[in-house]
């Protein structure tokens, strides 16, 4: 992912023309700045997607994602301590409320003849990407039932190889050295985190067997994580989002509700005295949980679009230590130095790892054409920057043709 090398077809006048592969307007005007000031060349290239206005919205975008987990994890972790987690349940809310909203604005857009006929070419690609965000989802709320926050957000590490062997493997994603790089000063920052809890926490919560379950499920959740992130970031690229959302709450409802029908029941059972005693306040963590799952849903699309499955899940990683400052009040852990020193890293992080990426950065997928062709031209993808640029070219191009006109004329 390199940045294209710029052309100068005009070597003696007093202004250039650049031409790039990409023709991204916010290239020639780097490369113009670049041309005036030799040491900010140097600077611009090896961070050109990082002076560009698209980098700090999908590391915002990040950051409000990461938070959208940790909320949900304290609501899971809150639930479980109440003898009240029954993970089916729990999420059947957030596909509901997902379904409601985005399959709406499906209909509204498309009408029921091109829905059904959706529903009917690409229905199955839909149900395949439901259950295995059902199924993630399952794992990890069921996670929580054995071992405790931190320990359980540690296996989280695996989803990003989950996604980088899938993404290189199957989509033909090739990782620059930076990204690499990123990744792995990222996955150090976590590394210290998790020494950092070991010595002063320490991540056993008093029975090793069942925390070596809860493990297991969390690791099981976190690879069904990695597979749904790549082909929900696969899927995104060639469908409107609302249509790749709302199909997800629409099968995800489907499958959910035959889930906790056959696996739920006896903890539905044993949870009732629980639910019975204080029902204001499971209802109020039930309901914390399905809001912040749902505004995950809602942005996670568009960052996928934006960048790529494998930023999300490092930007995810800030996700332990807004559980800290969170668990600091709810749990009653407590913050040492090391915790600042780590989340710093995995924010360095995050910037090296767009270090060598050029201004479109990870929203051109390779999959999709070199023009990005074969994608939808919608909210946050490069197909549509490229249009936009060309329209802009065009536009300029006309404006200069008519003033030469004008000239001509005068003279």
């Amino acid at each position: 992912m390199g940045v294209p090398e710029p052309t100068p077809t005009n070597a003696g006048g007093s202004s250039t023309v650049v031409v790039t592969p990409s023709g991204n307007s916010e290239y020639i005007a780097a490369h113009d700045q670049q041309l005036r000031d030799p040491q900010l060349s140097r600077v611009r290239r090896w961070f050109p997607f990082v002076h560009t206005k698209q980098f700090w919205i999908v590391l915002a975008m990040g950051q409000i994602l990461a938070l959208c987990i940790t909320g949900s994890n304290t609501f899971s972790g809150l639930l479980a301590e109440r003898g009240t987690s029954i993970p089916a349940f729990q999420n059947i809310f957030v596909y509901i409320l997902l379904n409601i909203v985005y399959t709406g604005w499906t209909l509204y857009k498309y009408g029921w003849t091109k829905y059904y006929q959706m529903v009917w070419s690409r229905g199955w690609k839909y149900f395949i990407l439901a259950f295995l965000d059902v199924e993630g989802n399952y794992f990890v709320v069921l996670a929580y039932r054995y071992t405790s926050i931190l320990s359980a957000q540690l296996i989280n590490f695996w989803a990003i190889v989950v996604v980088v062997v899938i993404s290189f493997s199957i989509l033909k994603v090739r990782y620059h050295w930076a990204q690499i790089a990123g990744i792995l000063v990222c996955c150090g920052g976590m590394g210290l985190l998790i020494a950092s809890d070991k010595i002063h926490i320490g991540l056993t919560i008093g029975n090793a067997p069942q925390e070596l379950k809860g493990d297991l499920f969390m690791l099981l959740g976190a690879t069904l994580y990695g597979v749904s992130n790549v082909a929900e970031e696969f899927l995104v690229s060639q469908a409107p989002l609302y249509e790749v959302v709302g199909q997800l709450g629409f099968y995800g409802c489907i499958i959910n509700a035959v889930q906790a029908a056959i696996f739920d029941r006896h903890q539905f059972a044993i949870s009732k005295p629980a639910l019975n005693a204080e029902p204001g306040v499971s209802a109020g963590y039930i309901l914390g949980f399905t809001f912040c799952l749902f505004t995950f849903y809602s942005i996670a699309p568009l960052l996928f679009r934006m960048a790529s499955a494998a930023f999300f899940n490092i930007s995810l990683l800030t996700a332990n230590f807004w559980g800290l400052l969170i668990g600091l009040r709810v749990f009653g852990y407590k913050i040492y130095w090391s915790y600042g020193v780590a989340f710093t890293c995995i924010v360095v992080g995050l910037v090296v790892y767009y270090v060598m990426c050029d201004v479109l950065g990870e929203a051109h997928k390779p999959w999709l054409g070199e023009e990005q062709q074969g994608g939808v031209e919608g909210l946050g993808t490069a197909r549509r920057e490229l249009v936009k640029d060309e329209e802009r070219r065009r536009r300029i191009g006309g404006e200069e043709a008519g003033e030469g006109s004008a000239e001509v004329v005068k003279v």
